[in-house]
Formats: structure tokens, sequence, C-alpha cells
């Protein structure tokens, strides 16, 4: 009798054990199975934001179709510029071979579309990439985005320092001819930022991963002379 006892107490525990096992493993499961729920949502609630924020920027007149650069001219063949307007290697192409584009597009040789991308933000301590290229979108709005951005490399300030202020941007833009009161509105107001931020990831998404970097339709110019984009454009024009 004592025996069969112990036996069912024995069975018993073993059961106990069973159960608490089972219990175990499904909760473990259903834990495993909610934060896979978690992560599902999360990845989808980014990948909406993220293309929601892709999506939310103000374009400035004289963009492209997808809003990536500012175009001029409306030749046959396609010059992208990209450009940082802190970059030293894009201050020195405007100065050698920017008379040349300008040329390029009174010739009705090319059509020009310039990216001024935020890539260089770490090197001044108020993010003037980012500052700077906004403004010039409200260059653009006023009709003189090429003007501007001369303008800007003739006064570029130094890698590492504040860079320009908003009312010394302001100024550079009075003194190529835009009106103060809208365009320094403009600037103040960081109208333009969400699309320079576009500008900086859509230039980063086509592998663009330095400045300047010059594409003549679609190609990288390598020798970025004045006869060596002459060159390429009359080539690719052919």
């Amino acid at each position: 009798m004592s025996s069969r006892k112990g036996q069912r107490d024995a069975a018993r525990v073993v059961r106990q054990q069973l159960a608490r096992e089972r219990r175990r493993r499904r909760t473990i499961w259903v834990s495993a199975a909610a934060v896979a729920v978690l992560v599902i949502a999360g990845l989808i609630g980014w990948s909406v934001w993220s293309s929601q924020r892709s999506d939310d920027f103000t374009t400035p007149p004289g963009a492209n179709a997808d809003g990536t650069g500012i175009v001029t001219g409306g030749g046959p063949v396609t010059v992208d510029v990209y450009e940082d307007f802190i970059c030293p290697a894009c201050k020195q192409f405007e100065q050698t071979t920017g008379a040349t584009l300008d040329q390029l597009v009174t010739e009705n040789k090319a059509k020009i579309v310039y990216h001024p991308v935020a890539y260089l933000n770490r090197f001044s301590t108020t993010e003037y990439s980012t500052r700077s290229s906004a403004a010039s979108g409200c260059a653009a709005a006023g009709g003189k985005f090429r003007e501007y951005a001369k303008a800007l490399f003739d006064q570029q300030p130094p890698e590492g320092s504040a860079g320009l202020t908003d009312d010394q941007l302001i100024d550079v833009g009075a003194g190529v001819g835009l009106d103060r009161a809208s365009f320094g509105g403009c600037v103040k107001d960081r109208t333009y930022q969400t699309w320079t931020e576009h500008v900086t990831d859509e230039a980063s998404r086509s592998d663009v991963t330095g400045t300047p970097t010059i594409l003549v339709n679609g190609q990288p110019l390598a020798d970025r002379s004045p006869d060596g984009l002459t060159a390429a454009v009359a080539a690719a024009g052919k």
C-alpha cells in the first residue's frame, strides 16, 4: 500500500513538473511573439515615418522634378554638380570652372543641375552647410541662385569655424540684389531646410560620397578643368 502511494506521489510530482514546463514554454513563446509583433510594428512605423519625412519638404522655384537640385539652362546634356558651400575643393572648382558651366548654359549646350548638399556640418560649429544650403534655396526663390552661390564661395568661411551668421548670409543675398526683407525672412524662417535635407539624403542614396562631384549625363567627370568639362559635354552631346 505504501509503495503504491509513493508511486502515485511520484507521478503527481512528475505531472506538476511537466505542467510547469509547459507553462514556462508557453510564456516564452507568447513573449517572443509579442516582441516580434513590436519589432514588426516598429519597422513599419519607421518606414512610414521615413517615407513621410522624405516626402515632406518645401521645394524652391527652379528645382528639377524630383526636387534634388536647382536647374539652369536647357541644353541637351545634363551636368550635375554636387557642392557644399564650406567645401574648399568646391570653391576651387567654382573659381576655375564655374565660368565654363555658365558658358555651356549660354551656348545652350548643357543643362546644369546644382545640388547644394549638407555633407560637412561637422566642419562648422553651427551646421553651416545646412544653413547655407537652405539660404541658397531662398536665393533660388528670388531668382538669383547662381549669383548667390558664387558669392557664398567668394566669402567662404574656414572649415572648423562657426561659418557665416544668418545675418551675414542675408547680407550676402542683399549684395547680389535679393530683396533683404523677403530673402531675410526666408533665411530666418529656415524655409528650405527640409529641402536641404532632401537634397542631401537623395545624394547619399545616389552614392555621391564627396564634394565636389560632377556628373555628365550620369557619368563621373574625371578631369574637372574647363577643358575637361567642355570635352566631356561635347562627347556626351554627340
